[in-house]
Order: C-alpha cells, then sequence, then structure tokens
C-alpha cells in the first residue's frame, strides 16, 4: 500500500512536467501495481488462512500428543504391574516345583480317596433313585387304586340312597306307627317298633307288622347285592315269661328270626343275604327310664349294607 501511494504521488507530481506519453507509462505502471497489490491480498488472506488452520493442526497434535504420553504412562504402569506379578508367579512356580513331587503325591493319594468317595455316593445315588422310582411305582398304583375304591363306595353310597328311598316309598302306609328309615354310615337303617310288629313278651308277628315286612322284602328282593342284618332289641325290663324263652336275649333272637322267616317266603329273596341276630337290652337308642324311651328300645332294627367283596379285593390289593 505504501509503494502504491508513493507511485501516486510521484505519478501526481510529474503529472505537470511530463509528457503524455511518460504519464501513459506510469499509469499503466500504475495500474499494474494495483493488480498486484490486489494478488497481494489475496495471497495475504490465504496464508492467514494457512496459518489458522497450522495453528488449530499444531494444538490437535499437542492434544493428540498428551493423550499419547498419558496412554504410554497407563501402558508403563500397566507393564510394570503385570512384571511384578510375572515375578511374583515365578516365585511361587520355583517354591511349587521345589515341592512338586510330595505335593503331587499327596494330591494323587487326595484325588483318589475322594473319587472313590464320589464312586460310592454316585451308586448310593443310583440305589436311592432306583428305590424312587419303585416307590413313585406304588404311589401312583396305590393312588389308581383309592380312586376306583372311592368310585366303589360312591356308587355303593348311591345305590344306598336309593334303596333308602325305595323303602320308604314302599312304606309310606306305615309311617307314624313306629317306623323310621334313615342313612348314616353307608348304610340304611330301618327300625319298627315292637308296637308294629309284636305283642308284649311274643315274637309272633302280627297282620299289620307282617304286612310291612312283606313289603320291606319285595324292595329287597329287587335289591340282591345288598346284606341284611336283622336285629332284635328288648328294653331293660327282665323277662318274666315261662316255657321256651330264658330271658330277653333269648326273645330279641326269636323276633329277630320271625322277622327273617317271613322275609324268606318271598322266594328272589337270596337267604345267604339274611342274618338274624338278638342284642336283648344291649343296645338301647332311648332312655329306659321312661315309658316312651322304653318303647323306643323294644324295636327291630333292619341294618341294609352294600356287599364289600369288590371294596375288599380293592382294599387286599393296596
Amino acid at each position: 500500500m505504501k509503494k502504491v501511494l508513493i507511485l501516486t504521488l510521484v505519478a501526481i507530481t510529474l503529472t505537470a512536467c511530463v509528457s503524455p506519453k511518460v504519464y501513459k507509462e506510469l499509469e499503466d505502471k500504475y495500474v499494474d501495481l494495483k493488480k498486484e497489490n490486489r494478488n497481494l491480498q489475496d495471497e495475504n488472506e490465504t496464508l492467514l488462512q494457512a496459518k489458522n488452520e497450522a495453528e488449530n493442526a499444531l494444538a490437535k497434535l499437542k492434544q493428540e500428543y498428551a493423550d499419547a504420553v498419558a496412554k504410554r504412562d497407563q501402558l508403563q504402569s500397566d507393564y510394570n504391574a503385570t512384571k511384578s506379578n510375572l515375578d511374583n508367579l515365578k516365585a511361587s512356580y520355583d517354591a511349587l516345583e521345589t515341592n512338586s513331587s510330595s505335593a503331587i503325591a499327596a494330591n494323587t493319594k487326595k484325588n483318589r480317596e475322594l473319587l472313590a468317595q464320589l464312586e460310592a455316593k454316585e451308586q448310593a445315588l443310583a440305589a436311592e433313585n432306583s428305590r424312587l422310582e419303585a416307590l413313585k411305582k406304588q404311589l401312583e398304583d396305590r393312588s389308581q387304586r383309592v380312586a376306583e375304591l372311592e368310585s366303589v363306595i360312591a356308587s355303593k353310597d348311591a345305590a344306598m340312597t336309593n334303596l333308602k328311598n325305595a323303602i320308604s316309598k314302599a312304606l309310606t302306609d306305615f309311617e307314624g306307627k313306629g317306623l323310621t328309615i334313615e342313612q348314616r354310615n353307608g348304610k340304611v337303617y330301618v327300625s319298627m317298633e315292637n308296637k308294629l310288629l309284636f305283642n308284649s313278651g311274643s315274637w309272633a308277628v302280627g297282620t299289620e307288622g307282617k304286612k310291612a315286612v312283606k313289603q320291606l322284602g319285595t324292595v329287597l328282593a329287587e335289591n340282591p347285592e345288598i346284606a341284611v342284618l336283622i336285629e332284635g332289641h328288648t328294653d331293660n325290663a327282665p323277662f318274666k315269661g315261662s316255657g321256651q324263652l330264658s330271658g330277653n336275649w333269648d326273645l330279641s333272637t326269636k323276633r329277630a328270626t320271625a322277622i327273617v322267616k317271613i322275609l324268606q317266603e318271598n322266594s328272589k329273596i337270596n337267604a345267604d343275604n339274611l342274618t338274624a341276630a338278638g342284642r336283648g337290652e344291649f343296645a338301647p337308642i332311648a332312655s329306659n327310664e321312661t315309658t316312651e324311651g322304653k318303647a323306643k328300645n323294644r324295636r327291630i332294627e333292619v341294618i341294609l349294607a352294600p356287599k364289600l367283596d369288590e371294596l375288599s379285593k380293592l382294599l387286599n390289593k393296596m
């Protein structure tokens, strides 16, 4: 810029005293100088930009250098620690190698002992697994039999319920005449007080009683798989009669037998299903201290139970 200004001043000064030709040359020279100045300015800007880029690159290189130095220091530290560990391991190895023979022998013996123990435990485990498998099979079989048993019991209970309903229907005419029917413990109990069946001290069954027993027999004939137990019961009053009877127990037995004989008149009833028993005064259902209680105790109980052959077979398998 200083050169341009100087040349400009010189050109102005000489304008007054130079020829046109010289002026023209100076003017051209000025133009060239201006162009050169522009080129220099452009070059200067390019150099400045290059300088900035170089400075940035230098800063980046300095940072990378610092990072590299830090990494190198870390690697050196790691190397030193690793070398120290290696030295320690070598020292340990040398110590182990010195005592290796005795140590290996001891370890070998211990390993053999442990191996023998392991084999023994494996054999015991195999035996236990075999036993568990056998127990599992037994449990499965037992569970199946229990399920079958429950099914049979449920079927028997349903059959006894149907039987009770059939007896109740057949003996409807005798309700309120000393007759009760109930189901409990898988059995049906038909209880008939003596006032429906016998006169005092007698084992002869009256007309109304025979009718009730025969109607009961009609139901029993339709259920051949039912076991029938006829029990005779008395109150605790001592028997005062004479002749064929020796006491209440004898009387209760004859009364039970009399009911069996009436049931046997029905040819469809299997006699093998019938059992008569005398219980005398020893199974009361009410107090013998009252007239009403004694009347309830003087009774015939017909106990109906399903035959348990199928249940017995299942229980024997369990």
